[in-house]
Protein backbone atom coordinates (compact mmCIF):
# COMPACT_ATOMS: atom_id res chain seq x y z
CA UNK A 1 0.00 0.00 0.00
CA UNK A 2 1.51 3.53 -1.00
CA UNK A 3 2.55 5.93 1.76
CA UNK A 4 -0.08 8.99 2.68
CA UNK A 5 2.53 10.88 1.43
CA UNK A 6 3.10 9.39 -2.05
CA UNK A 7 -0.70 8.74 -2.53
CA UNK A 8 -0.76 12.97 -2.12
CA UNK A 9 1.89 13.44 -4.84
CA UNK A 10 0.14 11.30 -7.35
CA UNK A 11 -2.91 12.93 -6.49
CA UNK A 12 -0.91 16.36 -7.09
CA UNK A 13 0.56 14.86 -10.22
CA UNK A 14 -2.79 13.74 -11.72
CA UNK A 15 -4.97 17.28 -11.40
CA UNK A 16 -1.68 18.98 -12.64
CA UNK A 17 -1.63 16.44 -15.71
CA UNK A 18 -5.81 16.85 -16.12
CA UNK A 19 -5.65 20.42 -15.50
CA UNK A 20 -2.37 20.75 -18.78
CA UNK A 21 -4.06 18.53 -21.21
CA UNK A 22 -8.03 18.72 -20.84
CA UNK A 23 -8.76 19.95 -24.24
CA UNK A 24 -5.70 18.83 -25.62
CA UNK A 25 -6.71 17.91 -29.41
CA UNK A 26 -4.58 15.82 -31.27
CA UNK A 27 -4.93 12.35 -28.79
CA UNK A 28 -2.72 12.91 -26.57
CA UNK A 29 -5.24 14.67 -23.86
CA UNK A 30 -6.12 13.70 -20.55
CA UNK A 31 -8.01 11.06 -21.43
CA UNK A 32 -5.19 9.15 -22.94
CA UNK A 33 -2.96 9.90 -19.79
CA UNK A 34 -6.14 8.60 -17.56
CA UNK A 35 -5.97 5.28 -19.41
CA UNK A 36 -2.06 4.67 -19.61
CA UNK A 37 -2.19 5.73 -15.42
CA UNK A 38 -5.39 3.28 -15.18
CA UNK A 39 -3.81 0.14 -17.06
CA UNK A 40 -0.37 0.57 -15.95
CA UNK A 41 -1.75 0.53 -12.12
CA UNK A 42 -3.39 -2.70 -12.69
CA UNK A 43 -0.01 -3.89 -14.34
CA UNK A 44 1.88 -3.06 -11.14
CA UNK A 45 -0.71 -4.59 -8.86
CA UNK A 46 0.09 -7.81 -10.97
CA UNK A 47 3.94 -7.08 -10.48
CA UNK A 48 5.22 -7.66 -6.89
CA UNK A 49 8.77 -6.51 -8.21
CA UNK A 50 7.29 -2.91 -9.59
CA UNK A 51 7.27 0.44 -7.49
CA UNK A 52 3.92 1.56 -7.86
CA UNK A 53 4.82 5.23 -7.03
CA UNK A 54 7.35 5.41 -9.68
CA UNK A 55 4.72 3.36 -12.30
CA UNK A 56 2.07 5.64 -11.46
CA UNK A 57 3.92 8.94 -11.62
CA UNK A 58 6.21 7.58 -14.79
CA UNK A 59 2.11 6.51 -16.13
CA UNK A 60 1.01 10.53 -15.80
CA UNK A 61 3.84 12.15 -16.70
CA UNK A 62 5.05 10.31 -20.16
CA UNK A 63 3.31 12.77 -22.40
CA UNK A 64 3.77 15.91 -20.29
CA UNK A 65 6.40 17.32 -22.85
CA UNK A 66 6.21 14.83 -25.97
CA UNK A 67 9.15 15.98 -27.94
CA UNK A 68 6.36 15.39 -30.75
CA UNK A 69 4.75 19.14 -29.76
CA UNK A 70 8.49 20.59 -28.35
CA UNK A 71 10.33 20.28 -31.94
CA UNK A 72 11.60 16.74 -31.43
CA UNK A 73 13.36 17.56 -28.25
CA UNK A 74 13.93 14.20 -26.26
CA UNK A 75 14.87 15.98 -23.33
CA UNK A 76 11.44 18.69 -22.98
CA UNK A 77 9.57 15.57 -20.96
CA UNK A 78 12.38 14.88 -18.22
CA UNK A 79 12.99 18.20 -17.66
CA UNK A 80 9.25 18.99 -17.42
CA UNK A 81 8.72 15.97 -15.23
CA UNK A 82 11.74 17.11 -13.01
CA UNK A 83 10.31 20.60 -12.78
CA UNK A 84 6.89 19.42 -11.53
CA UNK A 85 8.50 16.71 -8.76
CA UNK A 86 11.33 18.75 -7.52
CA UNK A 87 8.44 21.70 -6.53
CA UNK A 88 6.96 18.45 -4.94
CA UNK A 89 9.96 17.59 -2.98
CA UNK A 90 9.57 14.03 -4.57
CA UNK A 91 13.03 11.90 -3.71
CA UNK A 92 15.84 12.45 -6.08
CA UNK A 93 15.80 8.64 -6.72
CA UNK A 94 12.14 8.98 -7.74
CA UNK A 95 12.87 11.75 -9.98
CA UNK A 96 15.60 9.72 -11.78
CA UNK A 97 13.54 6.79 -12.33
CA UNK A 98 10.62 9.05 -13.97
CA UNK A 99 13.08 10.43 -16.21
CA UNK A 100 14.39 7.41 -17.61
CA UNK A 101 10.72 6.08 -18.10
CA UNK A 102 10.24 9.42 -20.19
CA UNK A 103 13.32 8.75 -22.12
CA UNK A 104 12.54 5.26 -22.71
CA UNK A 105 8.66 5.02 -23.62
CA UNK A 106 8.02 6.13 -27.21
CA UNK A 107 7.92 4.09 -30.17
CA UNK A 108 11.56 5.30 -32.48
CA UNK A 109 11.19 3.44 -35.63
CA UNK A 110 9.90 -0.28 -36.63
CA UNK A 111 13.86 -0.46 -36.86
CA UNK A 112 14.73 0.90 -33.60
CA UNK A 113 14.95 -1.28 -30.56
CA UNK A 114 13.07 0.21 -27.65
CA UNK A 115 13.81 -1.65 -24.28
CA UNK A 116 12.82 -0.76 -21.13
CA UNK A 117 15.57 -0.93 -18.24
CA UNK A 118 13.19 -1.00 -15.18
CA UNK A 119 9.98 -2.76 -14.73
CA UNK A 120 7.96 0.17 -14.00
CA UNK A 121 9.10 1.66 -16.97
CA UNK A 122 7.96 -1.92 -19.28
CA UNK A 123 4.69 -1.21 -17.53
CA UNK A 124 4.32 1.83 -18.56
CA UNK A 125 5.28 1.56 -22.10
CA UNK A 126 2.63 -1.39 -22.26
CA UNK A 127 -0.29 0.57 -21.09
CA UNK A 128 1.01 3.16 -23.75
CA UNK A 129 1.03 0.90 -26.53
CA UNK A 130 -2.15 -0.92 -25.57
CA UNK A 131 -3.71 2.75 -26.19
CA UNK A 132 -2.34 2.82 -29.62
CA UNK A 133 -4.11 0.33 -30.81
CA UNK A 134 -7.73 -1.18 -31.47
CA UNK A 135 -10.96 0.84 -31.45
CA UNK A 136 -9.13 3.96 -29.57
CA UNK A 137 -5.67 3.78 -31.14
CA UNK A 138 -7.93 4.32 -34.41
CA UNK A 139 -9.68 6.93 -33.34
CA UNK A 140 -6.09 8.96 -32.20
CA UNK A 141 -4.39 7.80 -35.02
CA UNK A 142 -6.73 10.06 -36.99
CA UNK A 143 -6.88 12.96 -34.46
CA UNK A 144 -3.40 13.07 -34.45
CA UNK A 145 -3.26 13.09 -38.18
CA UNK A 146 -5.93 15.91 -38.63
CA UNK A 147 -3.92 18.15 -36.23
CA UNK A 148 -1.03 17.65 -38.14
CA UNK A 149 -2.91 18.30 -41.43
CA UNK A 150 -1.78 14.87 -42.97
CA UNK A 151 -4.21 13.68 -45.46
CA UNK A 152 -5.57 10.10 -44.18
CA UNK A 153 -4.15 8.30 -47.37
CA UNK A 154 -2.37 8.34 -50.42
CA UNK A 155 -2.24 4.98 -51.89
CA UNK A 156 1.18 6.31 -53.68
CA UNK A 157 3.03 7.03 -50.42
CA UNK A 158 4.23 4.00 -49.59
CA UNK A 159 4.94 3.09 -45.84
CA UNK A 160 8.37 3.26 -44.31
CA UNK A 161 9.98 0.85 -42.10
CA UNK A 162 12.28 3.42 -40.57
CA UNK A 163 15.85 1.87 -39.07
CA UNK A 164 16.85 5.43 -36.99
CA UNK A 165 14.82 7.54 -34.70
CA UNK A 166 15.55 10.59 -36.71
CA UNK A 167 13.84 9.27 -39.85
CA UNK A 168 10.79 8.27 -38.18
CA UNK A 169 10.71 11.87 -36.40
CA UNK A 170 11.07 13.54 -39.87
CA UNK A 171 7.92 11.32 -41.20
CA UNK A 172 5.08 13.34 -42.43
CA UNK A 173 3.03 10.85 -44.34
CA UNK A 174 -0.57 10.10 -44.21
CA UNK A 175 -2.20 8.44 -41.49
CA UNK A 176 -2.58 5.33 -42.94
CA UNK A 177 0.56 4.34 -43.42
CA UNK A 178 1.12 5.42 -39.13
CA UNK A 179 -0.40 1.65 -38.84
CA UNK A 180 2.03 -0.28 -40.77
CA UNK A 181 4.77 2.19 -39.48
CA UNK A 182 4.22 1.46 -36.39
CA UNK A 183 1.07 0.68 -34.59
CA UNK A 184 0.75 -3.21 -36.25
CA UNK A 185 4.14 -3.75 -34.49
CA UNK A 186 3.49 -3.04 -31.32
CA UNK A 187 1.73 -6.04 -30.12
CA UNK A 188 4.87 -8.23 -30.51
CA UNK A 189 6.80 -5.52 -28.45
CA UNK A 190 4.84 -5.99 -25.53
CA UNK A 191 6.20 -7.15 -21.93
CA UNK A 192 3.95 -8.49 -20.09
CA UNK A 193 1.17 -11.27 -20.42
CA UNK A 194 -1.89 -9.49 -19.34
CA UNK A 195 -1.03 -6.65 -22.31
CA UNK A 196 -0.37 -9.00 -24.68
CA UNK A 197 -3.80 -10.66 -24.00
CA UNK A 198 -5.68 -7.22 -24.33
CA UNK A 199 -3.46 -6.48 -27.45
CA UNK A 200 -4.39 -9.93 -29.14
CA UNK A 201 -8.02 -8.71 -29.78
CA UNK A 202 -6.99 -4.69 -30.35
CA UNK A 203 -4.43 -5.56 -33.19
CA UNK A 204 -7.17 -7.84 -34.76
CA UNK A 205 -9.82 -5.29 -34.49
CA UNK A 206 -7.27 -2.84 -36.47
CA UNK A 207 -6.92 -5.70 -39.04
CA UNK A 208 -10.44 -5.81 -40.01
CA UNK A 209 -10.53 -1.98 -39.84
CA UNK A 210 -7.84 -1.13 -42.13
CA UNK A 211 -9.46 -3.88 -44.46
CA UNK A 212 -12.78 -2.21 -44.45
CA UNK A 213 -11.07 0.95 -44.59
CA UNK A 214 -9.11 0.17 -48.31
CA UNK A 215 -12.33 -1.80 -49.55
CA UNK A 216 -14.23 1.64 -48.97
CA UNK A 217 -11.47 3.85 -50.44
CA UNK A 218 -11.56 2.11 -54.13
CA UNK A 219 -15.59 1.83 -53.64
CA UNK A 220 -14.67 -1.75 -53.74
CA UNK A 221 -17.71 -2.61 -51.30
CA UNK A 222 -20.42 -1.23 -53.98
CA UNK A 223 -19.75 -4.17 -56.01
CA UNK A 224 -20.39 -7.75 -53.82
CA UNK A 225 -17.96 -10.37 -54.78
CA UNK A 226 -19.69 -12.91 -57.18
CA UNK A 227 -20.52 -16.32 -55.93
CA UNK A 228 -18.73 -19.57 -57.18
Amino acid sequence: MLHPLNTDLIARTADFVREKFLHEGSGHDWEHIRRVWQVARALAEETPEANPLITELGALLHDVADWKFHDGDEEAGPRAARAWLEGLQADEHVIRAVETIIREVSFKGVGVPTPMSTVEGALVQDADRLDAIGAIGVARAFAYGGHKGRPLHDPDIPPVQHESFASYKQNVAPTINHFYEKLLHLQERLHTPAARRVAAQRHAFMETYLTQFLREWEGQDLHPASGG
